[in-house]
C-alpha cells in the first residue's frame, strides 16, 4: 500500500526511570518514580491506571517531549535519554504520537494536516501520494480536500492517526486516543489503530483509563503514584 519499506516495530527497554514535577514551593510530584519495563518489537501495550498515575507522562517519556530525571530509555537499540537537541530531533520526527486532542491545524486540509511533519524534510516518498494513502486506509478517501472543521471529531481523530503513520514509525504512541469521543467513535478509531498496527508492524504504545480498550490490547502494564503495579 505504501510507497516506502516499512520499519520492523521498534524495541523499548525503560530501565529505573524517575521524573519528577515542582508542583510549588519545595514540593515535587514524583510522576514517573523507577519504572522498569520491556516492550517486545510490533508489541501492542496498554499502560492503564487512574487520572495522575503517571500514563501520559512515560508516554511523553518515550515520546522524548519530556526528559526523565534519571534512568534510561532505549527505543529500537538507540538511548533516547543520551541524544543531543539535533538527534532528538530526528528521533521525535521518526516515531508517530497520537493526542486525545487531535492537534489539527484549522487552516490547513486534511491532506495537508497529514503532510505536515514531513513538510520541512526530504523524504524517499512522494508526500502527496503518501498522504492520499494513509487518509484512504483510514476512511477517509475523498475528503483530502475537507478542512478539519467540516470533520466530526472522529474523523478528525483519523486524520491524526494517518499524520502518525506518514513516516512509517517503528514505534506509536497514543495518549488517550478516544477519550474525546463518544463509545461507539472510540471503538472504531480503536478497531482502525490496531488493523493499521498489524498492517505496517508497529510497536504501539495507548495510554488509557479505558478498561475496554485495555483488554483489547496484547498487554497491559498498570502504574499508580508513578510506580509500575504490574505487566500481564
Amino acid at each position: 500500500m505504501t510507497e516506502t519499506p516499512l520499519p520492523q516495530g521498534a524495541e523499548v527497554l525503560v530501565t529505573d526511570v524517575r521524573k519528577a514535577f515542582r508542583t510549588g514551593g519545595d514540593q515535587q510530584l514524583r510522576a514517573v518514580d523507577g519504572v522498569s519495563l520491556r516492550i517486545g518489537p510490533g508489541r501492542l501495550v496498554a499502560l492503564t491506571g487512574p487520572s495522575g498515575s503517571g500514563k501520559s507522562t512515560l508516554l511523553h517519556l518515550l515520546g522524548a517531549i519530556e526528559r526523565p530525571d534519571s534512568g534510561s530509555i532505549e527505543v529500537a537499540g538507540t538511548d533516547i535519554t543520551a541524544l543531543g537537541r539535533r538527534a532528538l530531533a530526528d528521533y521525535r520526527r521518526g516515531i508517530g504520537i497520537v493526542f486525545q486532542r487531535f492537534h489539527l491545524l484549522p487552516a490547513l486540509t486534511a491532506l495537508d494536516n497529514v503532510i505536515a511533519p514531513v513538510l520541512p524534510v526530504r523524504t524517499a516518498f512522494d508526500k502527496r501520494a503518501r498522504a492520499r494513502e494513509l487518509l484512504a486506509a483510514v476512511g477517509l478517501a475523498g475528503r483530502e480536500d475537507a478542512l478539519p472543521s467540516k470533520l466530526s471529531g472522529g474523523q478528525q481523530q483519523r486524520v491524526a492517526i494517518a499524520r502518525a503513520l506518514v513516516n512509517s514509525p517503528s514505534l506509536l504512541l497514543a495518549d488517550e486516543p478516544t477519550g474525546n469521543l463518544d463509545s461507539r467513535t472510540g471503538a472504531e478509531v480503536f478497531e482502525l489503530l490496531t488493523e493499521l498496527r498489524a498492517t505496517y508492524g508497529t510497536t504501539m504504545v495507548v495510554a488509557t483509563h479505558d478498561p475496554g480498550l485495555a483488554e483489547a490490547c496484547e498487554e497491559q502494564v498498570r502504574l499508580h503514584d508513578g510506580r509500575l503495579q504490574a505487566a500481564e
